[in-house]
């Protein structure tokens, strides 16, 4: 211990500390030795309570001292996190849901013509997404999605069915709209029990009508396959006269958009070749069918144009009731087996191998990321997925351009800038396929 000052801390045979006089030399006063502990004591005690009366007032406690009463302020509360917003996208484009969306009401998919004697179609600008696939002969044909029925415009020339793309919507369980069909697609309507929904112009009256007097691009006319359309208002007729069940709850989107809230990503071209600027695409489905995006930096959008072989070159591709030409944000090409099925060669039915997937492309903002896709069996839906982990991929909100094209084709397929890109011009040769309902 430390010295302890004047205090004494030895002490004689007696008792008294060692060096002090005897007590009665020390007590000048009448106060005896005791008297002075006592006082002594209770200084100490006294010290003792003021000190800890300043300690708690100067917050010893651990609590803060007001400003005013010098009671101890409360901590402040914690501020509770907001409660997010639930999401609630559209199912074909990834959009927010707003007042006028048709809750619990089935997808609708229309057949339509794309022979080129049969351009420009209607209706098309409306779709939400827009398939293109190779069937027979080397032509296409489109399947356009709209997510109501009501606002379907006036659509058409309306064509036959083909399993190539009943089976990417067989899971969402669309409307499906068309006018003939295949013998291989009559056969998966009966396998899945998809009368009801099956929306077939030739039987079901009242639901298609022709227009007779139209003309093409040319100005020619057309033959009678080329003149079938409908449009909303037929079709909620004729599912109101049937009592079709035209509800259907869904729990996902089509494909896995970017949240709506959140800004739109860029493809990066992580794995792609090259230089991913893709201002101008060009799918090629077969010699006479080919189909070219350019990018519209002030829109945001791609702009399409289909190849015509009686010309040798391009043409915008319009939808004849407005004179608008069809735009898509998004731009998906996916590549598989496309070949003949075994036993209908006479008929060319090409059959689209969607059981193992494949690699495919995704272009928006004149930029292009190659992925993969899945499919499996055809009650399981399309999914897109990265290119080197298979986690799934998420493509931007908006109108997409879907097709699915022969992987033979794939080494023709091109993305380049608009700055570098030429307009195609070859020898016009003319088409001479004719295709069949069946």
């Amino acid at each position: 211990m430390g010295k302890m000052g004047a205090a004494c801390s030895r002490r004689d045979d007696k008792g008294f500390p060692h060096g002090c006089a005897p007590a009665a030399a020390c007590a000048k006063n009448t106060q005896t030795n005791g008297e002075n502990y006592m006082k002594r004591l209770m200084s100490v005690v006294l010290a003792v309570l003021m000190a800890a009366s300043v300690f708690t007032a100067c917050g010893g406690s651990g609590e803060t001292a007001s400003g005013e009463g010098g009671q101890g302020a409360s901590s402040p509360a914690a501020t509770p996190e907001p409660t997010p917003e639930p999401y609630e996208a559209q199912v074909l484009t990834g959009y927010e849901k707003d007042i006028d969306y048709p809750e619990g009401e089935r997808i609708t998919g229309v057949m339509v013509n794309n022979i080129q004697a049969c351009r420009p179609q209607r209706g098309l600008s409306a779709a939400d997404i827009l398939f293109e696939i190779k069937v027979e002969g080397g032509i296409t044909r489109f399947m356009a999605l709209f997510t109501d029925y009501n606002d379907i415009p006036e659509i058409g020339p309306i064509r036959s069915a083909r399993d190539q793309f009943f089976r990417l919507v067989l899971p969402w369980q669309p409307l499906y709209v068309h006018v003939g069909q295949s013998v291989v697609q009559r056969q998966y309507i009966k396998d899945y029990d998809y009368e009801e929904w099956d929306l077939e112009g030739n039987t079901a009256a009242g639901l298609i009508y022709r227009d007779s007097n139209r003309r093409n691009w040319a100005g020619n006319t057309v033959a009678k396959e080329h003149t079938a359309y409908t449009n909303g208002e037929k079709i909620a007729e004729y599912i109101e006269s049937q009592n079709i069940d035209d509800r259907r709850s869904y729990n996902s989107t089509f494909f896995d958009f970017v949240d709506y809230r959140d800004p739109a990503v860029i493809p990066a071209g992580s794995f792609v070749d090259g230089d991913n600027t893709a201002e101008r695409v060009t799918v090629r489905h077969s010699q006479s069918y080919r189909t070219q995006f350019d990018y519209d930096a002030s829109l945001g959008q791609y702009k399409m144009a289909q190849y015509y072989s009686s010309l040798g070159s391009y043409r915008d591709t319009i939808d004849e009731n407005n004179d608008q030409q069809l735009m898509f944000d998004n731009v998906i090409v996916l590549f598989t087996d496309i070949h003949t099925y075994p036993g209908h060669e006479a008929k060319d039915l090409q059959y689209a191998e969607y059981s193992w997937g494949g690699v495919g492309y995704y272009c928006y903002g004149g930029k292009i990321e190659k992925i993969r896709w899945e499919k499996g069996t055809p009650l399981e839906s399309l999914r897109l997925v990265t290119f080197d982990t298979q986690e799934p991929f998420k493509i931007n909100c908006g109108k997409s351009y879907v097709t699915v094209v022969d992987i033979d084709e794939a080494e023709r397929f091109e993305w380049e800038p608009l700055a570098t890109a030429q307009d195609t011009q070859e020898a016009p040769t003319s088409e001479t396929f004719v295709e069949s309902d069946d």
